[in-house]
């Protein structure tokens, strides 16, 4: 499946006041991997940016005034996001953003219609790092990510960032490189097995035992509870 990490930049904190998103940030990945595709685009808004909000992410009215209206936008918003699983800090935040957007413009369908699953990294923080901040900027310094100092936030780069977050906190590979020569990854990043020429090679097959096995099956199963069901081999062999 398509993950889609995404983030969004609003005029202030509450929809059901008439606030608006402001700019949109989406990072796709596929096999644990940016595939080098994203969207990004600030939006014009009905209203003014409140200054509270400025003072985090710097976007002005400004700089606001020329930019399209999220009707201009959002059907290749929605093109680049459907059937994709979505990635988000605080999924509760954006969703109901995105989903009073879609509703004043018309649309029937909303988010978790267009998304077949949302995962909130909010919360597998939480679980994993209980009564500590769990924050992106707290989350950067606790797994040495080097981009917490930030001085203003913005979707896009929130988005790269929550990325790398989100393969710490899952406990896979964490290396985001995009498709390199070499790699055994094709153009749409998807990585195929590579063959090898065994023949001449005296090659002994090792069998585990009974003990093995069953510390194997442990080791699974505690890389799922630390991972929050997100181990891949216990879902293969589902």
């Amino acid at each position: 499946m398509r993950q889609i990490v995404l983030d969004t930049e609003t005029t202030g904190i509450d929809p059901a006041e008439g606030h608006n998103i402001i700019e949109i940030g989406c990072i796709e990945m596929q096999l644990r991997r940016l595939t080098g595709n994203h969207y990004h685009q600030y939006i014009k808004p009905d209203r003014e940016v409140e200054a509270e909000a400025i003072e985090v992410h710097g976007i002005t009215n400004e700089f606001l005034a020329d930019k399209p209206k999220f009707a201009v936008i959002s059907d290749g918003f929605i093109e680049f996001v459907r059937g994709a699983e979505l990635i988000i800090h605080n999924a509760a935040f954006d969703i109901g953003f995105l989903n009073t957007e879609l509703e004043r413009n018309g649309y029937q369908e909303r988010m978790e219609d267009l998304c077949p699953k949302i995962t909130d990294t909010l919360l597998l923080a939480r679980k994993k790092f209980p009564g500590q901040k769990n924050n992106l900027d707290a989350l950067c310094r606790r797994y040495g990510i080097e981009h917490f100092d930030r001085e203003l936030h913005g979707a896009l780069l929130d988005s790269k960032i929550l990325a790398e977050v989100y393969l710490h906190l899952t406990g896979g590979q964490t290396a985001l490189a995009l498709n390199s020569e070499g790699d055994g990854m094709d153009e749409d990043g998807v990585s195929h097995p590579r063959p090898v020429d065994s023949s001449g090679l005296n090659l002994k097959t090792i069998v585990a035992n009974d003990d093995e096995l069953q510390a194997h099956e442990a080791f699974l199963a505690l890389l799922d509870k630390k991972s929050a069901g997100q181990c891949v081999w216990k879902r293969i062999e589902q």
